[in-house]
Parts: structure tokens; sequence; C-alpha cells
């Protein structure tokens, strides 16, 4: 497998951000909210995604679940599944090649702590602090095969009953010779109506080097709550700038339950 299939294996797998914490964001977005669980309940999370590039399509199937251990803290653990079809252009004879790979993803760990509750700005803050341990397989490309580190600082503020925004600003530490990652993102929320919910994002990275193109990507979708503990979720996105996914999707659920 050449080095150029390896690099688009590992882009796809890690995300557009490298966002160790992702399964902690509220489906479907990547960019995270201030606001944590209460102490005793918890969130599963499960869903499928999908992204597009010229010579990769790829699946991931993710599940994660967080609990509020104290008032103001959760934490959390994510797993999932991936699967790949990758395409590569015989030179020789100008045709193509289908390549297919799949295996297990990373293990994610990582922890939300809101620190302010309310600032003079009205806005909620937290800080989530967040590592990647390499379960996925380095040798076909589904993984880097080292530890990631990453440490966001999140804030919210609502405005009136229907619309809330969130800003993430984060550092990522790059296990091996990849360069460490800053990497941004804005989101809102609109309420339609008491059970739907429209939501959409701008989120990029730059990787610390100077020849480095920053990557940016928009994701939009929908929230629907049938219950008061469980909703069901459903975006699409695309690139603006940079190495990105020339087309995302994903879907999902998440289910609120406590366990005290």
């Amino acid at each position: 497998m050449g080095k150029a299939t390896v690099k688009v294996g590992l882009a796809v797998a890690t995300g557009i951000l490298a966002v160790i914490g992702v399964a902690w964001a509220a489906r479907p977005l990547a960019v995270d909210d201030a606001d944590t669980l209460a102490r005793g309940q918890c969130e599963l999370e499960i869903g499928a995604s999908f992204e597009q590039t010229e010579t990769c399509d790829h699946w991931e199937f993710p599940f994660g679940i967080s609990c509020g251990v104290i008032e103001r803290l959760q934490v959390g653990i994510g797993f999932g599944g991936q699967f790949e079809e990758r395409t590569e252009l015989l030179e020789n004879c100008g045709s193509e090649k289908k390549d297919k790979v799949s295996g297990i993803g990373d293990l994610n760990f990582g922890a939300k702590w809101q620190v302010i509750q309310s600032c003079p700005l009205g806005a909620r803050h937290a800080v989530a602090p967040s590592v990647k341990f390499p379960a996925a397989d380095e040798d076909e490309g589904l993984g880097s095969g080292h530890t990631d580190y990453d440490v966001t600082w999140i804030a919210s503020r609502n405005f009136g009953k229907r619309v809330g925004v969130h800003f993430n600003c984060g550092y990522a530490w790059i296990g091996g010779p990849d360069k460490d990652i800053l990497h941004c993102g804005g989101g809102f929320e609109f309420q339609i109506s008491e059970a739907l919910q429209w939501v959409g994002e701008l989120f990029g990275e730059k990787e610390l080097r100077d020849e480095s193109e920053s990557a940016l990507q928009y994701n939009t979708g929908f929230r629907w709550s049938p219950s008061e503990n469980l909703t069901v979720d459903v975006a699409g996105g695309s690139r603006l700038t940079g190495d990105t996914p020339d087309f995302t999707a994903t879907a999902g659920l998440t289910w609120n339950f406590g366990v005290f």
C-alpha cells in the first residue's frame, strides 16, 4: 500500500479536527457545548458516519457513553468500527484498483468540566481534556499507531429560548512524527419546535508547520426528540478549504438515562 493511500486513510480516520473527544459533543455536531450531565445521569450515543474523498470512501460506526460523576463534571469513553474502500489509479494500464479494509477504531477517553456557569457576558465555559489510545490497525492505514492528547476550551451562550451558540478552541498533541494541531469551531442551535432543532457548524484545523494549509469544513442538520430522553439526528457537510472530505454524512441517536 502506497504512502498516499496511508495518508488518506489516516486523515479520514482521525477526522478534520483530529478531535479526540468528539464522541462527547452533542450529535451531530463536532463542536461541543459547555453543558455537562447532572450527577448520576448518563448519555449513550450510537451512530454511523460517511466521508468521501476522491480516492477513499470511509464509514465509521461510533458509540460512546458519558456519565456525570459530580456537579459540573462528566467523563466518557468512545469506541467503534470503521470500513474503507480505497481507489488507486494504476499507472501502467490507466485502470483503477479497489482496496477494501475494515477494523476497529481508536479508543477515546475524555472529560468535561464546566468551570464557569455564567460569565459577565452570560456565557458558560468548560474545559475538555481527552486522550486517544491506538487501537486501530496502523498497518492498514486505519490509525496512526500513536497516543494523542487534546485540551479544548468551550464557551456556550443562549439567546432567548430558541437560539444557542457555541465556540471551541483546542490544541492536540499528536504522537509520532506528525505535527501538533490547533483546532477551532463555532456552532449554533435553533429550536424550530418543541421536538425539532436545526443545527450547524463551521470548524477547522491548522497543522503547526509552515507549509501546511488550514482545513475548513461546514456541517448542518437536524435533531428530533420524540421523547424527553431520546434524540435522533441527521446531518451532512462538505469542504470549504484544505485537505478535507468532499462530502460527509452522519446519522445516529442519543439516549439519556439515570443510574441513581
